[in-house]
């Protein structure tokens, strides 16, 4: 790893472990190969000259992860964000040699967001997110509104006048949205893949919000291309709030059941507790990414609080289960090792810190000049006041609490209160960590449940390499995502949520919580009930349900997994142009059929197919 020759060579030799690392970068095509020609000689290089020894050595015998390496320390890159959308729609932007003002219409709105996603994407190494999108674009569809009623004064009978207005309102608004989800997922970043996107939405409650919410959801439910596929991007998140549509007698219920019919047939959206949210993290927001977020933050010039423009600066992630190998079975041998180890996470994460400091707003421009990350910079001031004073998150990652409990408890531990009451103790001993350098340095460490995409198969490979086939552990080619239950075992959806709801309380930097369901597309009323009886316990649920596609006889339901892919279990096609397979990957969607070699190894992959949390893996 630290050497560019055979890491290049690597790539050339098409090595799995390199070309298939992410899901959703297709290795076949010119730009992609560059991109990760680009990243092998950036990760090889920051490995032997920049890191720290010590953090480099972690790294690589897989103590610790430091994540996106082909991207940071080599370049001064941040990781994900919410950009500011709103100012910069508002006070208008460049991008390359364009000055862009403020849009006149929704459909030149979408357009200009669609672009800002794409640079922005091409700016940083993470996820971007779009807060209160239908609040935001709610503003320039009156514009729409207004031209139609000038329109309509001029052209149409008085009696029909309103209605005309609406009808054309409502089509430019569809239309607008529409040509927005089209263009997220034909965009091609320079990192070589589709920006990683979210969209957050659900709390507007005025005529033109609530159009746009109905519009996201039914372009969504209505598929893409001529065959009508689900959408892979933007990754949809629906607001869910006590008296504005969670219960009956809201004025938006009608829209929370057309997000459980969008939920049911594509997915997403995801849902989010709006009480149980502002109660983890301070107020509310969507996350940044799949599932990094923000904690409140109150601007001191202004004493409001502020999200957007906001960023992540990288994560450091933990291998535990690596730890409770080590102290065989001797918990005060566990928590020696851990102590001694969260030394090593936070000379990583200063570094990390320290390095991003280091770049210029010229090296950036959309983020630091334009409006990305709120504040405009010139060329020559520091991008430090837009890291400090806890404005910005850096995050210690954690995998495998369900591994490091079987070394001391078993296999079967969940119901085991004292096995329970230890997997906590070490989140909240990570917090601890957070909290004591947040206020040491004056950043916000915060704690984050690893979206662990290829690092759930890294970290059980090298610790099989090291302490054998344990039961439970690493015979499985596998660790799980953070806190979740163990995907092997059958529970409803009540039961995974109640024993998960503990663990945000002490990682509220980042996580996400998935519940496992057969073909819904029928039964919305059984999602709705999981949806309320998660609202006041967590904060951020996903869906994931069957909804893979044959071309070739029509079926819809579950492809089955095989060594070589997935296949319809009606006529056995294989043929990635003629199916429509969509499994969750690492929080977004992915086709594991279109880049058949989902995080490195397939036959992996097909063997957890049915795990809910592992297709987020």
């Amino acid at each position: 790893m630290t050497d560019m020759t055979k890491s290049v060579q690597k790539l050339l030799e098409k090595d799995e472990t390199v070309v298939n690392e992410n899901a959703n970068k297709d290795a076949t095509v010119f730009n992609t190969q560059r991109d990760l020609t680009a990243g092998a000689v950036a990760k090889s290089y920051a490995l032997k000259y920049m890191l720290p020894k010590h953090v480099a050595n972690a790294h690589l015998k897989g103590d610790i992860h430091f994540h996106d390496l082909d991207y940071s320390p080599y370049h001064a890159m941040t990781n994900c964000c919410l950009i500011d959308i709103r100012g910069m729609l508002q006070n208008g932007f460049t991008i390359g040699n364009a000055n862009v003002e403020s849009p006149k219409s929704i459909q030149t709105a979408t357009a200009q967001i669609a672009q800002i996603i794409a640079n922005v994407a091409s700016s940083q190494y993470g996820g971007c997110s779009v807060d209160r999108i239908d609040e935001i674009l709610s503003d320039y569809a009156k514009l729409n509104y207004a031209k139609h009623e000038k329109e309509a004064q001029d052209w149409v009978v008085p009696e029909k006048q309103q209605e005309y207005v609406e009808s054309r309102t409502k089509k430019d608004i569809y239309d607008a949205m529409q040509s927005l989800e089209y263009e997220i997922n034909t965009l091609y970043t320079s990192n070589g893949q589709t920006p990683f996107v979210t969209l957050g939405f659900g709390l507007g409650e005025d005529w033109f919000a609530r159009e746009i919410q109905k519009a996201i959801l039914n372009v969504r439910i209505g598929g893409v291309g001529k065959d009508k596929h689900t959408a892979i991007f933007p990754k949809l998140v629906f607001s869910l709030k006590r008296g504005t549509n969670l219960e009956k007698q809201d004025p938006n219920y009608d829209i929370k059941q057309l997000a459980l019919a969008c939920s049911a047939k594509r997915m997403y959206p995801d849902v989010l507790s709006y009480d149980t949210l502002t109660r983890l993290t301070g107020d509310f927001k969507v996350p940044m990414g799949c599932r990094s977020f923000l904690p409140a933050w109150k601007d001191e010039a202004t004493g409001e609080n502020v999200n957007a423009g906001r960023n992540n600066l990288g994560v450091v992630t933990l291998n535990v289960p690596r730890i409770a190998l080590q102290s065989r079975g001797d918990q005060a041998k566990f928590w020696e090792i851990f102590h001694e180890r969260m030394k090593t996470v936070k000379d990583a994460l200063l570094f990390r810190l320290n390095r991003v400091r280091e770049a210029r707003p010229e090296n950036a421009p959309i983020l630091y000049k334009y409006g990305a990350f709120g504040k405009r910079l010139e060329d020559g001031e520091s991008v430090d006041q837009l890291f400090n004073r806890n404005r910005s998150t850096i995050s210690i990652g954690y995998i495998g609490l369900y591994e490091a409990a079987t070394v001391f408890y078993g296999g079967e531990w969940e119901q085991n209160a004292e096995a329970k009451t230890f997997t906590l103790d070490i989140v909240k001993a990570l917090k601890k960590y957070a909290d004591s350098w947040k206020e040491e340095y004056g950043y916000w460490f915060s704690v984050y449940s690893t979206p662990s995409e290829s690092l759930t198969d890294r970290f059980n490979r090298l610790d099989k390499e090291k302490f054998g086939i344990v039961k439970d552990i690493t015979d499985k080619e596998y660790y799980q995502n953070s806190f979740h239950y163990d995907v092997r075992k059958k529970i409803t959806p009540f039961e995974k949520i109640d024993f998960e709801k503990d663990y945000p309380e002490y990682c509220s930097g980042g996580f996400i919580h998935y519940c496992e369901y057969p073909k819904l597309v029928h039964n919305t009323k059984a999602l709705e009930a999981v949806w309320d009886y998660a609202y006041d316990r967590v904060a951020y649920l996903g869906t994931n349900t069957p909804i893979d596609k044959c071309y070739e006889c029509g079926f819809e339901g579950e492809f089955a997994p095989t060594e070589e892919g997935f296949k319809c279990p009606h006529c056995g096609n294989t043929d990635p142009e003629k199916a429509d397979v969509v499994k969750r990957t690492c929080g977004y969607l992915g086709n594991p059929m279109k880049r058949p070699m989902v995080h490195g190894r397939h036959v992996e992959i097909s063997k957890r197919v049915k795990h809910m949390e592992l297709r987020d893996e």
